[in-house]
């Protein structure tokens, strides 16, 4: 027999399900735990419930994490954005990176391509009416906002993914400075880079990326601007000397 005070797990009546206390309940693994840990059964038993009572709420953990960062961005304060559309593109991006930063846990669901979450769409609404703005046909704004969050996705899974292995420390120490001992012939560049490459690679240049993605979305968009002109113009041209007139 178990003794008295030294029974384990909640006692007491279960808390009533509802979408809301799933949430609450899942945000507090994901602090505590970490997202490698939240899965329908550990919530489950953190709401001393069952998996299969949980669906009724949520349909399964890809709707939990979108569910969680629609409210994360219900949160989210917005900021005044500046009246220059270029100004304006980088600036509602940036918006994007540092919103889904504070969720670590957001590379679970960084693979859906038409991620979305509502809360967070004035924020696309931006990116898409800033490119607009800088002269994109509509089309081609939507192409704008999938490279910028493609690289944004990237940039945060990245990080997670590193953020998880330094943690663990299962990263073997020679492979922070294997490529020291690279040919310096077959890999001159890299056998130079050696033992800063890991340095070098952690840095922070999210910024520093996001404008050069901006710069080359815009520079295509510009060349591509002059050959339709040229293509006009040369078609103009061709239409001047097949007229009979001349």
């Amino acid at each position: 027999m178990e003794p008295r005070g030294q029974r384990s797990g909640r006692t007491g009546r279960p808390p009533r399900l509802s979408q809301e206390a799933i949430l609450v309940a899942a945000q507090r693994i994901l602090d505590t735990e970490g997202p490698e840990r939240l899965s329908m059964r550990r919530l489950a038993r953190e709401m001393s419930s069952t998996a299969m009572a949980l669906y009724h709420h949520v349909q399964d953990k890809d709707e939990l994490l979108l569910l969680l960062l629609d409210a994360h961005a219900r949160r989210y304060p917005r900021p005044v954005l500046p009246s220059d559309p270029h100004t304006r593109l980088l600036a509602s991006a940036q918006v994007l990176h540092d919103l889904l930063a504070d969720c670590p846990w957001i590379a679970e669901v960084l693979s859906f391509d038409d991620f979305v979450s509502e809360s967070a769409l004035w924020i696309v609404e931006n990116i898409v009416d800033a490119a607009v703005e800088c002269g994109m046909a509509l089309e081609d704004a939507v192409y704008a906002y999938r490279v910028i969050w493609h690289y944004t996705a990237g940039v945060l899974a990245i990080r997670a993914g590193r953020e998880r292995v330094q943690a663990r420390a299962e990263r073997p120490e020679h492979r922070e400075h294997a490529l020291e001992f690279l040919d310096s012939v077959d890999f001159p560049r890299l056998n130079a880079v050696g033992r800063r490459w890991a340095g070098l690679t952690a840095r922070d240049d999210h910024r520093k990326g996001l404008e050069a993605v901006v710069a080359g979305l815009l520079e295509q968009k510009a060349g591509s601007g002059a050959g339709e002109t040229a293509a006009v113009a040369g078609a103009g041209a061709e239409a001047v000397r097949g007229c009979p007139c001349c």
